[in-house]
C-alpha cells in the first residue's frame, strides 16, 4: 500500500513514525513548509509541495496532519481522487466544508478514520465496558479535566508559532484538546445541550485564541458532566471521574489506573453503618505507553485501507465533536454581565 503524509508537524512525523513501525515503506510526503521542525530526518522520503501531483501517484491512503484550519483542502482532494483517509482530529476548524468531504467520500467510496487515539486506550475502553454492563447502574454525571502548559507541550518549537497558539492555524485549546469531548461521547453515548465559557486568562502570548474553556454537557440519557481544558495547568493533569447510582469510577492520565469503586448499598436508602466500597484497581497493561495508542490506531486504519475494518472514529464522530466545539465558541458570549 502506498501512503502519502500531509503535514510534517509533530503529529505527521508521529504517524510517519507508525508506519514504518508497522512495516510500511510504501510513502510520499506532502508539505507547505509551515512546520516548524526541521526536515533532516525525513531525508530519502519523496517530498512534493504541489498536492496534485503527489495525489497523481494515486496513494492508497492520505494522512491529513496539517494545521486544523488546512485539513479540508488536503482531505476534499483526496476523497475525491478516491483515497482512504486518516484526519487528524478535530477534523476542521469549522463546519463549512463538511457536506462537500461526505459527499466527495460517498462519492468515491473514500473512507475516512478521524484521529482520536484516546478511542484505543485499553483503560477508557474498560470504563466503557464497565458502563456497558450495567456496573455502576444509571449514569448520573460525567466530568474530564485535562491542563498542560502549552510552553512545555512541544519544547523543541516555540508555542507561539504553533498551530495550537494561532487563530489563523485553527488553534484554541477546544479544539486542540477535544479529545474528552470526543471520549465521552464515545464511553456515555451522544449529547443533547452544552452551553460553555471561555477566554485567555493567562500571560499565555497567543494569537486570538482562548487558553482555557470550560463546558458543561447534558447526554441524551439525562446525565449531566463537564470538559475543562487549559493551556496553563503546571503540573499537567488529565484525568475522568464518571459517578452513577452503583458507584464512581476515577482515572488519571499519570497513572493510568482506573479505580472503580462499588457500593454494596442501595442507592437512596439510609444506613447509620453504610457498607464500605469495594475498591477495585484496574491497572495498564505491561509495558504500556502512549505511544501504543498511536500503534492501535495506524494498525486499526491499515484494516480500515484494506476493507477488512470499519472506522472506529467515523467522519460523523468527527463532526459531531467539531459541532460541540463550535457550539462552545458560539456560546460563550450567552449570559455575559456588562
Amino acid at each position: 500500500m502506498k501512503f502519502l503524509i500531509a503535514g510534517l508537524g509533530s503529529i505527521g512525523r508521529r504517524h510517519l513514525n507508525m508506519l514504518r513501525e508497522l512495516e510500511q515503506d510504501d510513502i510520499i510526503l506532502y508539505r507547505t513548509n509551515q512546520s516548524t521542525l526541521d526536515g533532516e530526518e525525513l531525508a530519502g522520503i519523496p517530498v512534493y509541495t504541489d498536492l496534485q501531483e503527489a495525489l497523481n501517484l494515486r496513494p492508497d491512503a492520505v494522512i491529513v496532519a496539517n494545521p486544523t484550519s488546512l485539513h479540508m483542502d488536503v482531505a476534499i482532494p483526496a476523497a475525491e481522487a478516491g483515497c482512504h483517509i486518516l484526519l487528524e482530529k478535530p477534523i476542521s476548524d469549522d463546519l463549512s466544508h463538511v457536506d462537500e468531504l461526505r459527499k466527495a467520500a460517498e462519492k468515491s467510496g473514500s473512507r475516512i478514520l478521524v484521529g482520536f487515539q484516546f478511542r484505543y486506550h485499553p483503560i477508557l475502553n474498560k470504563a466503557r465496558e464497565l458502563i456497558n454492563e450495567g456496573a455502576l447502574g444509571q449514569v448520573l454525571s460525567a466530568h474530564s479535566h485535562w491542563g498542560e502548559y502549552l510552553p512545555n507541550w512541544h519544547p523543541w518549537e516555540n508555542y507561539r508559532e504553533s498551530y495550537a497558539a494561532r487563530a489563523d492555524l485553527g488553534g484554541g485549546v477546544i479544539g486542540t484538546l477535544t479529545h474528552p469531548i470526543d471520549y465521552m461521547r464515545y464511553i456515555l453515548g451522544e449529547v443533547e445541550e452544552t452551553a460553555s465559557l471561555q477566554g485567555h486568562v493567562s500571560p499565555l502570548e497567543l494569537s486570538g485564541v482562548e487558553d482555557v474553556g470550560e463546558m458543561a454537557i447534558k447526554f441524551k440519557s439525562g446525565a449531566i458532566g463537564a470538559v475543562h481544558v487549559n493551556y496553563f495547568q503546571r503540573p499537567p493533569d488529565h484525568r475522568l471521574e464518571i459517578v452513577g447510582t452503583k458507584g464512581t469510577l476515577r482515572w488519571n492520565n499519570a497513572d493510568g489506573v482506573l479505580h472503580h469503586y462499588d457500593m454494596p448499598d442501595e442507592f437512596g436508602t439510609w444506613s447509620a453503618n453504610p457498607a464500605a466500597p469495594i475498591h477495585t484497581e484496574y491497572p495498564l497493561p505491561d509495558g504500556f505507553e502512549r505511544n501504543y495508542l498511536f500503534v492501535a490506531q495506524m494498525a486499526h486504519f491499515l484494516k480500515v485501507v484494506q476493507g477488512k475494518a470499519e472506522p472506529r472514529c467515523s467522519l460523523e464522530d468527527g463532526v459531531r465533536a467539531v459541532e460541540l466545539v463550535v457550539a462552545a465558541k458560539e456560546l460563550k458570549a450567552i449570559g455575559k454581565i456588562k
